[in-house]
């Protein structure tokens, strides 16, 4: 729902807006933009966003995802990906999630309680029909994003990880590495200035490895569709709702845009609870709303506008409409290129080398906006990828030729659709300006905001409930499950909506029909609680350096640094039949390894033995802090919505050396206590492991795990 929904409606609503390309043949296009040539072994360089092309890089079209196997098939089908590329002068960057994101953890939790739907869908099929299940019931395994990564680091496909805030890196990844697009499939980056968007669901690798083919959205075609300018796609997307305002805040405002004789108007009110009109209909009427605004800068008259039926935390919410603004207004802060680009090697460390980038780079269609009676159109490029101040502008509803930024207007006229890649379209065109209408821009992006996460000091709606007022209880050894009724004083209820199963949320402050009925979802609903922790040990600054650089550079599991930084990780859900009674979760199963495996992350065996000679010198009982880490998850008996506290725990049978020695030591008994380690946590510290002869060393992690 809410912006999230922008990329369904642009491939239904907008057929022409996505447009078939071959990717081998933008690679062979010779001729940019302004007639230059392009050199001849310059390649096309596209970022791919990993977490929008899992199922594709998995193995395209592969019909058993589900019954095993599928790993050689995986690294057959990437093993030809990157021939295919290679082949076709084309340079891939794969970009993974790494980051926690605690901003957007209420969509994680929503994904989490769908996927949990999903996998037990997919065990009631393959019990019952003995078949396959079908393709758009597909979840990903655990850890399969870590396995790709490990064969496109094989195969010499650069390889990053986001570290804070995945949207953002991505798109500031892109714009200063000179990237010629982006493969993806999400509204964020539909809305967010991206010269050149492709879609990441359509990738297709043909049969014989020759044809890699996907979608292209032209999004001046849907600029067109909305009559709606690019400048205003800032504003648009924070009234849509997204992960810093979400929709349930805006309903009342988006059932005001319908107003009362709409057909639909008859669902605002169910239950004495609303719900949330189709996400079409709120696309259509929320950009015929931007499309009329007389002031786009004035952004507390908008606020005033948009929440004058709201019944509850106004501030709260305009204070978020304005960070949302920021959000959008951050990512779609076009970049001058510099002559230098940073250009990924083979394992994705970045290497600073001097390369002339032309201003136009691909031949790639541009289609002219409709222009407004009495308004001109200047003769000149495409200019979504940087703001052009111009003279005309053509979507411009009151018609005063207000400068634009990402406008569509300048597209020169075509009367048919030629090849994708026989088209000039700049990637990066000069900045033009025009005296006679001069206005700056529409939003201060001078303070980026460089992660969506909600800080907890600006959430001024967070409820703290103290119904008991015990302090920290140090919790057993496992976990320390809090139920849903036990509302200690150390939780903090989020604000942000349950969803009913109609989109439920929002305001009740409507004018006209039951005006007068308080909505539920009008005060502050929890969708997950956080659960404040001990502060964690501090870590050796060279552990984090070497821990940041193997993290973004995607050669380390990304919990390790979430461990490490935040104390806290997000296991997703995985398939597993939570109608069997004698098998525990996998989330459980594992739960003792995570453990001696957060020990060891925070030294915890050296922390034991400083507090024991620290106790005898004052002669005194040791004392033993606490170290906690959360653990979101869902599986059988337990929802997302709240986090499990586990401890970590050291080892029994050894001493663990601190980790800046266990990672950075390079002698000989340093190798040895780090696979010593590794078979502690996995409960196989024994002599005989070790041994050649009984459990040769390519069969160490196998027995492990049957151990």
């Amino acid at each position: 729902m809410g912006v999230q929904g922008f990329q369904e409606y642009i491939e239904k609503h907008c057929p022409s807006a996505v447009v078939p390309v071959e990717l081998q043949k933008l690679a062979r296009g010779s001729l940019v933009g302004g007639g230059r040539q392009r050199p001849p072994q310059s390649p096309l360089r596209l970022l791919v966003d990993a977490e929008n092309c899992l199922h594709r890089l998995y193995g395209g079209f592969y019909t058993d995802w589900v019954s095993g196997g599928q790993w050689n098939h995986m690294l057959g089908y990437l093993a030809a990906l990157a021939k295919a590329c290679f082949n076709g002068n084309i340079e891939l960057l794969v970009c993974f999630n790494g980051a926690l994101e605690k901003g957007r953890l209420h969509e994680w939790v929503k994904r989490q309680v769908n996927e949990r739907q999903t996998a037990q869908q997919i065990v009631s099929h393959v019990q019952n029909k003995g078949t396959p299940p079908p393709k758009v019931w597909f979840l990903p395994p655990l850890c399969m994003a870590h396995c790709i990564r490990l064969a496109l680091l094989r195969f010499h496909i650069g390889v990053a990880q986001s570290i804070e805030d995945h949207h953002q890196e991505v798109i500031a990844l892109c714009r200063e590495n000179g990237f010629h697009g982006l493969v993806a499939y999400d509204s964020d980056y539909a809305l967010c200035n991206i010269p050149y968007y492709f879609s990441a669901h359509a990738l297709k690798l043909s049969r014989n490895g020759k044809s890699l083919t996907t979608s292209q959205y032209l999004m001046h075609e849907v600029a067109k569709q909305l009559d709606l300018n690019p400048n205003r796609f800032v504003i648009f997307a924070s009234l849509l709702g997204n992960h810093i305002l979400p929709d349930e805040d805006l309903a009342a405002f988006h059932w005001s845009l319908l107003g009362p004789e709409h057909p639909l108007a008859s669902l605002k009110v169910r239950a004495h609870q609303l719900v949330l009109p189709p996400c079409d209909v709120v696309i259509k009427a929320v950009a015929d709303y931007v499309r009329n605004m007389q002031d786009i800068n004035d952004l507390e008259a908008i606020a005033k506008d948009i929440f004058k039926h709201s019944q509850s935390r106004t501030d709260d919410k305009v204070v978020r409409f304005k960070k949302a603004v920021e959000y959008y207004s951050a990512a779609s802060k076009p970049l001058q290129f510099s002559p230098y680009v940073v250009r990924p090697n083979q394992i994705g460390v970045p290497a600073a080398v001097p390369q002339y980038v032309p201003p136009q780079m691909l031949n790639i269609p541009q289609i002219p906006l409709p222009v407004k009676s009495g308004v001109q159109q200047l003769a000149g490029q495409n200019a979504y990828s940087t703001p052009l101040v111009e003279a005309g502008l053509a979507l411009d509803p009151v018609g005063k030729g207000l400068p634009d930024q990402n406008s569509f207007s300048n597209i020169p006229h075509e009367g048919k659709h030629t090849p994708l890649y026989e088209r000039s379209s700049p990637i990066n065109p000069a900045q033009g300006s025009s005296p006679n209408h001069a206005e700056p821009a529409f939003f201060n992006t001078s303070s980026t905001s460089s992660s969506s996460e909600n800080d907890e000091n600006t959430a001024t709606t967070a409820n703290h409930i103290s119904d008991h007022k015990g302090g920290w209880d140090k919790p057993g050894n496992q976990s320390a499950n809090i139920p849903e009724g036990d509302m200690a004083d150390h939780i903090k209820v989020e604000d942000t909506s349950v969803t009913s199963p109609v989109s439920q949320g929002g305001d009740a402050g409507h004018h006209g029909v039951n005006a007068q009925i308080p909505s539920l979802l009008s005060m502050p609903t929890r969708n997950h609680m956080d659960i404040t922790t001990p502060p964690l040990p501090l870590v050796a600054p060279e552990v984090l350096r070497v821990a940041e650089h193997r993290h973004k550079k995607g050669l380390m599991y990304p919990y390790i640094y979430h461990v490490l930084t935040k104390g806290e990780i997000k296991i997703s859900v995985t398939i597993e039949d939570e109608a069997n009674k004698d098998l525990p979760s996998a989330v459980q199963l594992f739960r003792p390894i995570r453990q001696c495996v957060y020990g060891v992350l925070f030294s915890l065996a050296e922390a034991k033995k400083k507090a024991e000679r620290l106790a005898m010198r004052r002669n005194r009982l040791p004392e033993y802090p606490p170290v906690i880490v959360k653990e979101w998850a869902a599986y059988k008996g337990k929802s997302p919505h709240t986090p499990e506290l586990v401890e970590a725990l050291p080892f029994r049978e050894w001493t663990c050396p601190n980790l800046k020695k266990l990672w950075l030591g390079k002698a000989v008994e340093d190798k040895n206590r780090r696979m010593r380690a590794f078979l502690a946590c996995m409960r196989s510290d024994t002599p005989a492991m070790l041994n050649p002869a009984n459990v040769p060393t390519p069969l160490m992690v196998l027995c492990c795990v049957l151990r």
